[in-house]
Formats: C-alpha cells, sequence, structure tokens
C-alpha cells in the first residue's frame, strides 16, 4: 500500500522516495552517481596522461604505485558512509526526523576527525608501506613525495563523501555531480598549468588533485549549510554523538570492511596476472579501464537501491521495497549490458585508443570474452546486498562477498592457476566467483525478507 503522509510534513526532502512511480525517479537518483563516477575515473586517468605529455614515465608509475593504496583508505570509509543512507533514510520513512540533524553533525565531524588521522598516519607511514609494496627504487623518491602531499587531502576527501552521503538521503544526487564536475575542471587547469607551465612535474599533479579535493568539499559544506530542512548543518553543532556514530557504523563498518578485502583479493590476482610477463599486465590494465567504468553504473542503481530501500524500510512499506529490488536489479542488469554489449562490439576501436600491439589486444579481447561479456551477474550480490544493508543488515551481505568473491579468488590463484598456467584461469574466476556470491545474497535476502515479514512491526522503529 503507497504513503499517503502529509506532504506538508515532507518539505524538506527533496526527492519523494516513499509515494508515486519508482522507475523515473530511481533513474534520476542513479544517473548524476553514474556520471560523477565515470567523470572522476577520466580526470584521474588525466594526471597520468598529463605527466606523461612531459615523457616523465617513471614519474607516471609513481602515481600508479599509489592508486592500490589510496583506494584502500577511500574505499573503507566511502563504504562507511552507507551507513548514513540506512540510517537517516530510515529516520525520514519512520518520520523521526528530530534524530536526523544530530546523524548529519556526528557525521560530518567523524569524518573530518578521520581525515586528520589518516593523514597523520600517511605520513608516518608513506616509505615503509611503499617499500612493502615493492615499490622499484628509481620510483620510490616521488611515490612518497606524491603520497604525502595527497594526504593532506585525505580529510576533504572523506568530509566531501560522508556530506555527499547526507545529501543522497533526500534524493539530491545533482549537486555533488556539481562539485565534482568543478573540482574536476580545476583539477584539469592545475595540471596543465603546475605539469607542463611551471614544469613542477608528479608534484605539480598531486598539488592539483587534492586542491581539486578541497573545492569538491567546500561546496558540499556550502550545499549542507544552505539547507533549510534537517540535513541542514551549522559548524558550531559539530559534535560526536556516541549513539548516532555507533548506527552509522553497524550498517558501515562491514561495507567498508567488504571494500578493503575486496582490494586485498584483486592484488593477489593481479600479482598472479604480474607473472605471465609485460603483455599480460598491459592487456589487463586496458581491459580494467572497461569493466570500471561498467561498474560505475552498477554502483548507481546500488545507491538507490539502499536509500530507496531504507527510506521504504523506515516507513514499513514492504510491498514497496520489493518493487525498489527489482526496478533497481532489472535497470542494473539492463544497463550493464548496453555498455558492455557496446565495448564488445567496438572492441577494436576501443582498445586501439590504448595499444596497437596485437598481443596486448588478444589478452583485452580474451577478458573481454571472459569477464566483460559476464559482468551483469555481479547485480545479483551488489543490489540484494544494498537492499539487506537498507534493513540495516549490512554484515550478512558483506561475510557472504568476502568469502564467496574475495576468499574464493585467493584459494583460486594459490590452486588452480599455480596448477594451470595459462592466463584464462585468471579470468574465469571472476564469473565464478559471481554466481556463487551471487546465489548466496540472494538465498539471504529470501530468508531475510520472510523474517522481516514476521517481524514487520519492526519496521516502523529506526534503527
Amino acid at each position: 500500500m503507497e504513503m499517503t503522509d502529509d506532504m506538508n510534513s515532507r518539505s524538506d526532502i527533496k526527492m519523494d522516495m516513499l509515494n508515486g512511480p519508482l522507475l523515473m525517479k530511481i533513474l534520476k537518483f542513479a544517473f548524476p552517481i553514474i556520471m560523477g563516477s565515470v567523470m572522476q575515473q577520466l580526470f584521474s586517468a588525466v594526471d597520468i596522461a598529463v605527466v606523461g605529455m612531459t615523457g616523465d614515465s617513471l614519474g607516471q608509475a609513481a602515481i600508479g604505485a599509489n592508486t592500490t593504496i589510496i583506494a584502500l583508505f577511500v574505499n573503507f570509509f566511502v563504504g562507511l558512509s552507507v551507513g548514513i543512507n540506512v540510517v537517516i533514510g530510515n529516520y525520514i520513512g519512520s518520520d523521526h526526523k528530530e534524530r536526523i540533524s544530530e546523524t548529519v553533525h556526528t557525521a560530518i565531524m567523524f569524518s573530518l576527525i578521520s581525515g586528520i588521522g589518516i593523514l597523520i598516519v600517511v605520513e608516518l607511514i608513506a616509505r615503509p608501506i611503499l617499500l612493502l609494496m615493492s615499490t622499484p627504487s628509481d620510483v620510490l623518491d616521488m611515490a612518497i613525495r606524491y603520497l604525502r602531499i595527497y594526504a593532506f587531502a585525505m580529510p576533504f576527501i572523506l568530509v566531501y563523501n560522508f556530506g555527499t552521503a547526507v545529501l543522497r538521503t533526500v534524493g539530491d544526487s545533482k549537486r555533488p555531480l556539481y562539485a565534482l564536475l568543478a573540482a574536476g575542471a580545476i583539477n584539469v587547469v592545475l595540471d596543465f598549468l603546475l605539469t607542463l607551465g611551471l614544469n613542477m612535474g608528479v608534484t605539480g599533479v598531486a598539488i592539483a588533485t587534492s586542491f581539486s579535493n578541497v573545492i569538491s568539499f567546500a561546496l558540499v559544506i556550502m550545499f549542507l549549510i544552505k539547507e533549510t530542512g534537517h540535513i541542514k548543518l551549522y559548524p558550531r553543532k559539530l559534535t560526536i554523538n556516541g549513539a548516532c556514530l555507533w548506527r552509522v557504523l553497524k550498517v558501515g563498518f562491514p561495507a567498508g570492511l567488504q571494500a578493503v578485502v575486496f582490494s586485498i583479493a584483486n592484488l593477489s590476482i593481479q600479482r598472479t596476472i604480474n607473472s605471465y610477463g609485460a603483455t599480460a599486465i598491459a592487456g589487463n590494465a586496458i581491459a580494467l579501464i572497461f569493466e570500471i567504468l561498467a561498474f560505475y553504473v552498477v554502483t548507481g542503481f546500488d545507491q538507490a537501491a539502499v536509500t530507496f530501500t531504507s527510506q521504504n524500510y523506515g516507513a514499513g512499506n514492504l510491498l514497496r521495497c520489493k518493487r525498489v529490488l527489482v526496478i533497481t536489479l532489472l535497470a542494473a542488469v539492463a544497463a550493464t549490458n548496453i555498455v558492455n554489449i557496446s565495448f564488445i562490439l567496438g572492441r577494436h576501436f576501443f582498445v586501439r585508443i590504448f595499444t596497437s600491439d596485437p598481443e596486448v589486444m588478444s589478452v583485452v579481447f580474451l577478458r573481454f570474452k571472459w569477464v566483460l561479456s559476464l559482468q551483469f551477474l555481479i547485480c545479483s550480490y551488489e543490489i540484494c546486498g544494498s537492499v539487506l544493508r537498507g534493513f540495516g543488515k549490512s554484515m550478512i551481505p558483506a561475510v557472504i562477498t568476502i568469502f564467496g568473491t574475495c576468499v574464493l579468488r585467493v584459494v583460486w590463484v594459490n590452486t588452480i592457476c599455480l596448477d594451470y598456467r595459462d592466463i584464462i584461469y585468471c579470468f574465469v574466476v571472476y564469473p565464478i566467483s559471481w554466481v556463487v556470491t551471487g546465489s548466496a545474497v540472494v538465498i539471504a535476502l529470501a530468508v531475510s525478507w520472510r523474517t522481516v515479514k514476521i517481524n514487520k512491526g519492526i519496521t516502523k522503529k529506526p534503527l
């Protein structure tokens, strides 16, 4: 049954997720997130490209050496921010708006403190962690310099991501995109000015990237301060409420942990692929570009699933939660297939943008066949997992994904790939792990749904 609450009591909500048709609202919510992720990836590529224009291949390697390290920190806190979507969404749905403000201020303060903490830690461990990653000696000093400069942006990056999560709880996914586009444009301009104009090399790129993150941070904070509803930010009220923080972390920590373990598992596969030589490394890296772009399509609907579900679960409308699941799942599968099939059909054109080496291209096409063409399978555990998180059950999809995807892949590359020395076995583990994980998460969702139905009275209470 559709909710018929007085809309005047929801005047501060930019998108009413509790009433009316869902498809167009979900598309309107997801599209800016997809575009923002794609643009962020393209802006990152510009950093490497600009350094490449100077002929500094060691500088490019220095930036590349830090990619995984930075991703581990950032992805963990992006996972944590999912807790904000769920908790505030539940408060909106259950009409406990008085609790939203303290959650917003707790989340922003926590992200600021965490960012400062990461800044200090990275400054202290920059050299040891890069040595642990076997960074070549001729790249090490530049890589350390880049990482230490980049670390100054961490407080701004974390606040931006948590602030963005707050805005999305009321359906506002457009303004975070605008902030990202503005910051990205400034990053590109500064890349050319500092790196090419002032010949600052990697240092120039690091400064440009850090400053652009300050811009996106400032814009999101400005958006929150200028709000008139319950998510309005009052700087003087920034504090940490223990109970609020616990509710956010209870949902967000498993998602953050999953992101970290996922990255570690992929490192294990990458290490195996590296053993096949430079051609395999290059081909795999090029194929990953297309997979990442397609994955961003899934993340947009992923965010929609968790946000729409959390609000409707808080309102006790399980029928609408089911509709959210069906629409986001079908839309994610359809959109992912459209993107990936386009890449596959135009593979010769797209891949030639990056290489003309026939051996490298053969590796790319092989990965296209076994991974890209089947990437729609990830929608099963990503979307269903987001619905579970919307119910406040974040640990279930995290544990299943860690074992079904991450642990399975690590075991596979250390057993099957050792016995069968063909790179194809590094690729087939992806669809196998997707089927295993997807099946388990779907079953977990079905079981959890029955529990929610039996105890549906709890959906009227905030998390």
